[in-house]
């Protein structure tokens, strides 16, 4: 029983990290591209690449956690 509550909050833990890393990444993507619109599609690449990184710890703590 431990183990599964353990397993439970290991994996609310990692969602509450990506969800707080995928709104930093969005923020400061946002705030890159208002200083410099130019640099618009380099920055938008790079920020799904990290936010989907930080998705994917999520997902692998699903599947380790469980």
């Amino acid at each position: 029983m431990f183990a599964e509550i353990q397993g439970n909050l290991q994996v609310t833990f990692a969602a509450v990290g990506a969800a707080i890393g995928v709104g930093l990444i969005g923020a400061k993507a946002a705030e890159a591209v208002g200083r410099n619109p130019g640099a618009a599609t380099p920055v938008l690449v790079q920020s799904i690449i990290a936010m989907a990184l930080a998705e994917g710890v999520l997902f692998i703590t699903i599947f380790l956690g469980k």
